[in-house]
């Protein structure tokens, strides 16, 4: 674990994050385990929060057979049909880190991110030992948003989406996140791992516009209600 330190989330709290041992052996399925018991990745650690008198980070997954899209959620899909989707392999794309770039300095000037550098870009979105995908979103030749995307025994998990900060009619966040579920749908997969929900986050609320949506709760996944 670390020492107490910012949260990430919460301005008025501090956090401590377990890690799993860096030195042991990670594989796939080792972490397909420990993401079904609330872990993430970032680069090649994988955590969670393990806050003495806090339990407000709550994992949160989408269970991809009872999924129904809102009206939103739908108008959002037909709004982007002419965007293109295509997989490519999680490396080095000089053109993916000048839309990082402009996101972050966009949207998380204010955040742990910010500057954005190549190094912190690679340490934070590539991995050694995940199968990890980049799925890139484009409306002819040019690159809308790329979503970075792990490949786990039963589902995916959803590491992070950056996107042009001028499209916002689009709402692009939106629009991977359903381009998600269906790829799950695609590959026969029943999850998509979306990270951490809190409910005072401003920033996370929108994970549960997603219904129906599982919580991990005392080490249970349940049906929010």
């Amino acid at each position: 674990t670390t020492a107490a330190h910012a949260c990430s989330y919460l301005d008025d709290r501090q956090a401590i994050t377990l890690f799993a041992d860096p030195d042991a052996d990670m594989t796939p399925q080792l972490y397909s385990r420990l993401s079904d018991m609330g872990f993430r990745r970032s680069g090649n650690y994988v955590y969670r929060p393990q806050c003495r008198e806090c339990r407000a980070c709550v994992s949160v997954r989408i269970p991809v057979a009872l999924f129904a899209p809102r009206r939103s959620q739908r108008r959002c899909w037909q709004h982007n049909q002419d965007i293109s989707i295509r997989q490519v392999p999680a490396e080095w794309h000089e053109e993916h880190y000048a839309l990082y770039a402009r996101y972050i300095s966009a949207r998380h000037r204010d955040g742990d991110m910010f500057p954005p550098t190549p190094r912190q870009y690679r340490e934070f979105l590539t991995c050694d030992w995940a199968e990890t995908v980049f799925m890139e979103f484009r409306a002819g030749e040019r690159l809308l948003a790329v979503a970075v995307t792990d490949v786990i025994d039963d589902g995916l998990s959803a590491v992070y989406t950056f996107y042009d900060p001028d499209e916002n009619p689009r709402s692009l966040g939106t629009f991977a996140i359903l381009s998600q579920v269906e790829e799950c749908r695609r590959r026969g997969l029943p999850f998509l791992f979306l990270g951490y929900w809190v409910r005072h986050a401003d920033r996370m609320r929108y994970k549960t516009q997603f219904r129906p949506l599982e919580l991990l709760v005392e080490g249970e996944w349940l049906l929010a209600r």
